[in-house]
C-alpha cells in the first residue's frame, strides 16, 4: 500500500478532493499533516510520497524524486504566505521576527527576502503564539497555510507583505512552495507511477470542479465561499512548467549563496 502525506490546508483541498473522488484509492493510506511534519514522516521513511517543502528536496536531494509537472506554487501573491509586521518592512533590519513552526521553505524565502532584496540583518525565533500574542512581543510574524489565510482576515490593523508576491516583483518568476516528492525506494514501482499519472489529471480537472469543491469544504467554517474560490483561481497554481522551474532554481542558488542549503541540487525526476 502506498502511503501519501496529504497537507492540511486549503491550498490542497482540491488536488486531493478529485484524486479521491474520480480516481479508485483502495490501495492508498493517507497521512494528514502540516508540511514541516510530513517532511519528517518523508524523510523517515514512515510515508512514501507527499507534496513537500521545496527546500527538504535541496537539502536531501539524494533521498528523494520529484513527480512532474506537479506543484503547489504561485505566479504572484500567494495570499497564505504573509508577513504581518507592526512597521514597514526595511524598518525590520536589526529586529526580530517570529517564524512559523510549520514551514522550512516559507522560512528560507523570508530569509533570502530580507537579506538580499530589503537588505535587512534580522534575528529569527520559531513561534507558536497566536498572532495577536506575537506580535505584542515582536515586530513581525510570518504566518503560512490556513493560518496566515485566517490571520489576514482578522487582523487587518497590521502591515502584511505577501512573500509570493514580493518574490515575482523582485525576481520575474513563480515561486514553488511545495514539490511532490517520493522516496527513491519507490520511485520505479507501478503504484507511484499510477499516482503521478492521477495527480497530473486532478491537476487539469481541478480548475473546471472549484466551484463546487468549494461547496463541500471543511473551511467555509471560517471563510467565506468567494474568498476560498478566489484562493484557488487566482493565488495557487499545481503546475510545474519551465518558468516554475526556473523559480525553484533561482531559489535554490539564493539558499547556497546565505548559506542555507549545502548546494544547488539537480531536479530529479521520476521516469514515466
Amino acid at each position: 500500500m502506498l502511503r501519501i502525506g496529504q497537507i492540511e490546508y486549503a491550498n490542497c483541498t482540491p488536488l486531493f478532493h478529485l484524486l479521491r473522488e474520480q480516481f479508485p484509492c483502495d490501495d492508498y493510506e493517507f497521512i494528514s499533516g502540516v508540511p514541516a511534519a510530513l517532511n519528517a514522516l518523508l524523510a523517515n521513511g514512515r510515508i512514501d510520497v507527499c507534496p513537500s517543502s521545496s527546500i527538504e528536496y535541496a537539502v536531501h536531494s539524494e533521498r528523494y524524486r520529484i513527480l512532474p509537472d506537479l506543484s503547489i506554487s504561485s505566479d504572484g501573491a500567494v495570499a497564505s504566505v504573509l508577513l504581518f509586521s507592526r512597521v514597514p518592512v526595511e524598518d525590520l533590519n536589526g529586529r526580530k521576527i517570529l517564524l512559523s513552526s510549520e514551514s522550512a521553505t516559507s522560512v528560507n524565502l523570508l530569509k533570502v527576502l530580507m537579506k538580499q532584496h530589503y537588505c535587512c540583518d534580522c534575528e529569527y525565533e520559531v513561534s507558536t503564539r497566536k498572532i495577536s500574542d506575537a506580535l505584542s512581543t515582536a515586530p513581525a510574524l510570518l504566518l503560512i497555510g490556513d493560518a496566515a489565510l485566517r490571520a489576514s482576515i482578522h487582523e487587518p490593523d497590521v502591515k502584511v507583505y505577501d512573500l509570493g508576491e514580493v518574490w515575482r516583483n523582485w525576481t520575474g518568476l513563480p515561486f514553488v512552495f511545495a514539490l511532490w516528492l517520493c522516496r527513491i525506494e519507490v520511485s520505479e514501482n507501478e503504484s507511484l507511477l499510477e499516482l503521478s499519472r492521477q495527480l497530473t489529471q486532478a491537476k487539469q480537472l481541478a480548475a473546471l470542479h472549484y466551484e463546487r469543491i468549494v461547496a463541500l469544504t471543511e473551511e467555509l467554517s471560517w471563510m467565506e465561499p468567494e474568498h476560498l474560490l478566489s484562493y484557488w483561481q487566482n493565488n495557487i497554481s499545481y503546475h510545474l512548467d519551465q518558468r516554475n522551474i526556473s523559480g525553484l532554481k533561482l531559489f535554490y542558488e539564493k539558499c547556497f549563496e546565505m548559506g542555507l542549503v549545502d548546494s544547488v541540487p539537480t531536479l530529479n525526476f521520476i521516469s514515466p
